[in-house]
């Protein structure tokens, strides 16, 4: 059974925590002592006997459910017959994006919620922006509160008209949009007899259906070192085995590979996982490599195809949003994680920030403040083995670091010129 691993964002209010409650509930993905417990808290709340507020399955942090808004990424897993999923439910506030980019950086597909009486606004645009940015594949834009709109048809495809003007600049790659009512329960889980003029699915049909794509490359061989194992005993006295992860593609023993920066050309003479032998290893596993020669190799170096060479870089174009209330500065200076590997960088220009209204880049800008999303150029303090993000997610994204408080601050997607 594959996995689908999804997001809902959209604005506070929209009601991406009311929608999720109502898919687990509606599907019976929930146990009887949960929903006891969601019950009373319900009753605590005031509402009626026989009334539940779903929103309280997934708001689990005590500020939260006080406030009535979700703060930081609560990630839920629940199953049917076709499919297992794992749900990030992203924040909503302008101030939380960057929760919101944590739990973008790993889904598959994306539902962003538009309150039908609001339309499309900006945290539509932030997220949707976000998103395509991380490069998700699927977008599925819920138009919930329906049943405050008189589930009107022409209020639907207004927004949907909306929606797909504003997405003609970004780089989405599918859309669906789904009306709904996740209180009442319309076009989540059953199809609502109250939108007869809506022939697409329900969103949980359409989530156990849609193709599950892949993030990960498996083309591209790239294996990241991440610690030497030499162990002290005179059983294993030649023993030299790269402990490490395949970032992305595969592996077998034969294979002629190359070291980076050790420029060295070797071959792989085994595979080991737990201690047992592999004939082939592939992303995203982790295994030990065994090699024909012995090659200076640290943490962080790459093993990768000669064929397969990635991009050498010490400068690079990264698109980034912005995380930390202390603004990025133009010739600031920080840590580049990129994986096993920390490099340090200077930010040689802030090339342009992306309006997120307009959705244009708006150039000669001195600095990014937290939220913002754009595009800088990094002076790199050594080398680095990178891909582009938008044909590797794997080793085309990173982080920086401020190196005064070792606070993430960014979310780097890195470019290579063609």
């Amino acid at each position: 059974m594959d996995i689908l691993r999804f997001l809902t964002a959209g604005n506070v209010d929209d009601g991406k925590s009311t929608l999720i409650g109502r898919m687990l509930y509606d599907s019976h993905a929930l146990l009887e002592d949960q929903i006891q417990a969601i019950a009373r808290a319900s009753k605590s709340k005031g509402l009626p006997e026989d009334e539940i507020d779903l929103s309280l399955i997934t708001d689990g942090l005590r500020d939260e459910r006080q406030q009535g808004i979700t703060i930081d990424v609560a990630y839920k897993y629940f199953h049917t017959d076709k499919r297992k999923f794992i749900i990030a439910d992203t924040p909503g506030h302008v101030q939380y994006t960057r929760n919101m980019v944590t739990g973008a950086s790993n889904c598959q597909l994306a539902i962003i919620l538009v309150d039908a009486r609001n339309g499309v606004t900006e945290q539509t645009r932030r997220h949707s922006y976000v998103s395509a940015l991380l490069g998700i594949p699927h977008f599925v834009i819920c138009v919930n509160k329906m049943d405050l709109v008189d589930y009107s048809q022409q209020r639907f495809e207004e927004i949907v008209a909306d929606y797909r003007a504003m997405a003609q600049s970004m780089s989405v790659q599918e859309v669906t949009f789904i009306p709904i009512s996740a209180l009442k329960g319309d076009n989540v889980v059953h199809r609502s007899s109250r939108m007869p003029w809506y022939m697409g699915k329900p969103l949980l049909q359409h989530l156990e259906e849609v193709p599950v794509t892949d993030d990960l490359n498996y083309e591209l061989t790239r294996f990241q070192v991440q610690y030497i194992i030499r162990p002290k005993d005179d059983r294993f006295h030649d023993y030299r085995g790269y402990a490490g992860r395949m970032m992305s593609g595969t592996l077998k023993v034969g294979d002629a590979v190359m070291v980076y920066p050790a420029g060295m050309m070797t071959t792989v003479t085994g595979i080991e996982l737990g201690g047992q032998p592999l004939e082939e290893t592939q992303a995203p596993m982790s295994a030990t490599l065994l090699l024909a020669d012995d090659i200076d190799i640290s943490r962080g170096d790459y093993i990768f195809k000669p064929e397969q060479m990635p991009a050498i870089v010490n400068e690079v174009e990264a698109d980034i949003c912005w995380l930390d209330q202390k603004p990025l500065m133009q010739g600031g200076k920080y840590w580049l994680q990129h994986h096993s590997k920390k490099v340090q960088c200077r930010v040689e220009s802030i090339i342009y920030k992306t309006d997120i209204h307009s959705l244009q880049a708006v150039e000669n800008q001195p600095f990014l403040a937290m939220n913002d999303i754009g595009r800088v150029r990094l002076r790199l303090a050594e080398e680095l083995c990178i891909d582009d993000y938008r044909t590797n997610r794997a080793t085309g994204s990173a982080i920086l670091i401020d190196s005064a408080t070792f606070n993430t601050v960014a979310a780097v997607m890195m470019r290579v010129k063609s």
